[in-house]
């Protein structure tokens, strides 16, 4: 019987996890399922892969030599699901995501209706959480992917760059800066700001940007700082102050006539959010489908501001 896929996949979680059990758990498979996988593929080559000890598990000279060739099997058929997900019209089966904040409630909700009008049969679970919580969900075989404005620092975790946003000065209506195409930073920096507290990501994007251009944040005349986007919303809506922030958190907004969101000349507040991923595992088909919609997408829509 000829070597299967499905036992390259295994040898190498096995591999890469250096344990029988937690390749198991990762395969969401019984322990002796994946022993027995591996003895056939022994038998198949006729030499041992693992050195096995009660202390450690280690491959072989054989099974280091196999290591690579079942690498590029496992992305040779990574790649072809990949492109041919493409053509599928009907995709079954559920798909379980994690976003981070501005991810999950202002960027993600639209895209998912012109996603899921392309495969009707798919059905979506997404939970908004912190992005300790999103790794760890992926670790533990609870969620797909999921969708952070960081990289993340984890050996197990894949990080691909997957969208860029852009922070636009929000100011409510009746302000003197409405109808403007544009606006100086020196002129921005003479308004009242209201901001997101200490510690938030679209505040860091900010912070880092004035600073590479030369300004200190204490430059700011912050009036107000506020633990959530919709009280920083709220009260630029009530005329408080202007605020930076993503342009996908005020595309309702924006729409109303309520606020308008305007770019900095001399300044870009640019980010870019990110897809995780475990490292060892193939991709569900479904949470492959929407990776490579999600790459299509590129950048979030413009939003425009209104003239009065």
């Amino acid at each position: 019987m000829a070597v299967s896929f499905h036992q390259l996949h295994i040898f190498y979680t096995v591999a890469a996890k250096s344990s029988f059990s937690a390749a198991a758990q990762a395969l969401h498979m019984t322990q002796p399922a994946v022993t027995m996988q591996i003895q056939s593929l022994e038998d198949y080559f006729g030499t041992k892969l693992f050195h096995r000890s009660t202390k450690k598990l280690q491959l072989s000279d054989a099974g280091r030599t196999l290591i690579p060739y079942a690498k590029q099997a496992i992305d040779l058929v990574q790649a072809t699901e990949e492109a041919m997900s493409l053509f599928t019209k009907q995709l079954h089966g559920k798909l379980q995501l994690g976003a981070s904040l501005t991810i999950g409630e202002y960027v993600i909700p639209p895209l998912l209706g012109t996603f899921i009008t392309s495969h009707p049969e798919m059905t979506i679970s997404m939970g908004v959480m912190n992005t300790t919580q999103i790794v760890e969900g992926i670790r533990q075989h609870q969620l797909h992917l999921g969708l952070v404005e960081a990289p993340v620092n984890d050996p197990d975790m894949i990080t691909e760059e997957v969208m860029e946003d852009e922070l636009f000065l929000v100011v409510p209506k009746g302000h003197p800066f409405i109808g403007r195409d544009s606006v100086a930073l020196e002129e921005a920096l003479t308004c009242a700001f209201i901001l997101r507290e200490q510690g938030s990501g679209t505040r860091q994007v900010m912070e880092n940007a004035l600073q590479g251009n030369g300004h200190g944040f204490s430059s700011l005349r912050i009036v107000m700082e506020l633990g959530s986007t919709g009280a920083v919303k709220s009260a630029v809506e009530s005329g408080l102050g202007v605020t930076i922030m993503s342009k996908s958190a005020v595309r309702h907004e924006c729409s109303l006539g309520l606020v308008a969101a305007i770019p900095v000349d001399g300044i870009s507040f640019k980010r870019k959010f990110y897809a995780v991923q475990l490292k060892d595992s193939m991709l569900a088909w479904p949470a492959m489908a929407f990776l490579t919609y999600l790459r299509q997408q590129s950048i979030v829509p413009e939003i425009l501001a209104p003239t009065d």
